[in-house]
């Protein structure tokens, strides 16, 4: 894409679009994206503090992947829920037996880079193509099946970076977060769908830096789906759910999903899908915005 004043797709506002109808006649698809990404101790951790080692940041972002991934999984488990996991490709080198459990509970599996300490956006141009290849390629070995969509570490793109996923085969990327429902990007010519993500049900800009409790984190989830459910009687929604296993998986924090998690579950016309599962569906209905 070369350097744009708007995004590679028509603004399509909200109230003049076609109905969006899910299955069975959901109001609201849920989506639930644990990103599980690796640091490395040798290079700076963003937003830490630029030294290096940075032993505090470092270690907290290694307790999600040494304990809180799985009180995350647990959770999930029990309610039946398959999640869609960003994934650093290289999380299959450093914490291999996590995409192993994730892999055997059926979860989907975003590309996400090769680790957050390097974001598209910051490593060398010439580079950034085949960084793309080989994160979707490694995330293909290890979990026996190819990403179809994308997160950015990050978010990050650079202008360059849709033409990138489109050649690998992604179908969708989360990194624009500027809907409630899918759209269509057009990119080059191939059609691309931006899948609602979240930066503000995503408990790492909520808790960590705006210092929001776990209480409030857990009504903010509570009072997004109820607008969202309010407003999918006429046309569906999208909520995801964004959590990081070393902020909501601590101890004094889980219950705040449990709990959230738990209400969306006691309404009726609430589909919890994958990421996949929702772009499919979106296709197949041959929607045009």
């Amino acid at each position: 894409m070369k350097p744009r004043r708007y995004g590679p797709f028509p603004y399509t506002p909200i109230n003049r679009r076609p109905k969006l109808k899910w299955p069975t006649g959901a109001r609201v698809a849920v989506w639930v994206c644990p990103n599980i990404e690796v640091f490395a101790l040798n290079e700076p951790v963003p937003t830490g503090s630029g030294k290096v080692p940075d032993v505090p940041a470092w270690s907290l972002r290694d307790y999600g992947a040494r304990v809180g991934i799985f009180r995350i999984m647990e959770v999930l488990s029990k309610r039946g829920i398959r999640a869609t996991a960003s994934l650093n490709s290289e999380v299959c080198d450093d914490y291999p037996q996590i995409v192993e459990d994730a892999a055997a509970l059926g979860w989907e599996f975003l590309g996400h880079g090769q680790s957050n300490s390097r974001r598209l956006s910051d490593i060398p141009p010439e580079t950034e193509r085949q960084v793309i290849h080989d994160a979707l390629a490694r995330v293909a070995q290890a979990t026996g099946r190819r990403p179809t969509g994308w997160l950015g570490s990050g978010m990050m793109e650079t202008w360059d970076s849709l033409e990138y996923f489109a050649e690998e085969g992604i179908e969708y990327v989360c990194d624009w977060n500027n809907d409630d429902q899918p759209y269509l990007m057009d990119i080059g010519g191939r059609r691309m769908v931006a899948l609602p993500y979240s930066v503000e049900i995503n408990d790492l800009p909520a808790m960590l830096r705006q210092n929001r409790s776990s209480d409030e984190f857990e009504k903010m989830m509570r009072r997004q789906f109820d607008t969202l459910y309010r407003e999918g009687a006429e046309s569906g929604r999208v909520m995801a759910v964004a959590v990081h296993p070393y902020v909501i998986g601590f101890p004094h924090r889980i219950w705040a999903l449990e709990s959230a998690l738990d209400y969306i579950r006691d309404h009726d016309a609430v589909w919890f899908a994958t990421a996949g599962e929702i772009v499919d569906h979106y296709l197949k209905s041959g929607a045009t915005f």
